[in-house]
């Protein structure tokens, strides 16, 4: 199933694939809609305080903004893109057609910006370009999906990870102690944006967002005390929320008595749907579980199925009963 989501066509804005997908998984467990935003809810009734969970469907991807005299194309991010990480890099538009992103080679990479970059679809012409993309087409960005032991390399980690959580947790849920609902947001990438009307509608009493995190293991990485592979990470801030302390309890404490591998996250810059989801209406406790990923926004992000399946696990031990 992941390995099935992360191969979905999903930059946001353009999520329907990626949506349809996790519709038609959800159908035996839950009570599925979708909302004028296209945020996926699916609500499993129990007893107790409404649980919102939240990942969100979208990936980070670029956009075609003018097709050039010899077929190259020149383009803006959807999403936060570094130059060095995109450079020779492959996308893939909705149609199939697959395209190498390069740069002019008079530019020093410390100097490199993604307007001197241009993608390469083979065509020779603006006129044969115009027969396969559009001006506005957006494109993903094209990886393998690579497995080897529990760590996994491929694109689109961020969120599909959070996506195949839920509709693992959706599997497991038997006696729920919470009246549920799982959604699968949108344009989570350029700005939170599916969160924030979703989490008005539902109006939770509570809220748990499922996200990536950066990793503090890797050479001359900035110090953070999160590794791959030593369990999920609780969040207690980031760039624009400081998580309710009921939460981060609620999730360490479970955690501590299931014996599940976990650590605490504090990231300096960056956000999740989460962020929203706590100041939607009157306010909302809203906690944040990420799994440690190295390489976050770019074609090889990496992370630990261990990390995955303590993440799973958590949130089942803290919704079903007994």
């Amino acid at each position: 199933m992941l390995r099935e989501l992360v191969s979905l066509y999903g930059p946001s804005g353009r999520e329907g694939a990626v949506a349809d997908y996790i519709e038609n998984k959800l159908k035996p467990y839950a009570d599925v809609s979708r909302d004028s935003m296209g945020n996926v809810i699916a609500h499993i009734k129990g007893e107790g305080k409404k649980l919102m969970l939240a990942a969100h469907m979208d990936e980070i991807g670029i956009m075609v903004t003018y097709i050039e005299d010899k077929g190259f194309l020149r383009f803006v991010p959807v999403g936060g893109l570094s130059p060095m990480a995109v450079l020779y890099q492959k996308v893939k538009f909705k149609n199939g057609v697959i395209g190498v992103i390069a740069c002019s080679e008079d530019i020093e990479p410390k100097d490199m910006k993604i307007k001197d970059m241009y993608i390469d679809i083979g065509a020779d012409s603006k006129a044969s370009a115009q027969k396969k993309v559009q001006i506005g087409d957006m494109a993903g960005f094209y990886s393998e999906f690579i497995c080897q032991g529990d760590i996994v390399t491929t694109g689109k980690a961020d969120d599909r990870i959070g996506c195949f959580m839920l509709l693992s947790l959706a599997e497991k849920i038997k006696n729920p102690s919470y009246d549920l609902y799982l959604v699968f947001t949108v344009q989570e990438e350029v700005g939170l944006r599916g969160a924030t009307p979703s989490a008005f509608s539902v109006n939770p009493d509570i809220a748990i967002a499922v996200d990536v995190t950066d990793t503090g293991d890797t050479p001359s990485a900035p110090a953070m005390a999160v590794e791959m592979g030593k369990g999920i990470a609780i969040k207690i801030k980031d760039g624009r929320m400081v998580t309710s302390e009921e939460i981060v309890a609620l999730l360490e404490n479970t955690a501590k008595k299931e014996n599940i591998p976990y650590q605490f996250e504090v990231m300096t810059a960056g956000t999740t749907d989460g962020s929203v989801i706590q100041t939607s209406r009157e306010g909302v406790p809203t906690g944040v579980i990420s799994v440690p990923c190295r390489y976050i926004h770019t074609p090889c992000e990496t992370f630990s199925l261990k990390d995955v399946e303590g993440g799973i696990s958590l949130l089942e031990k803290i919704i079903n009963k007994g």
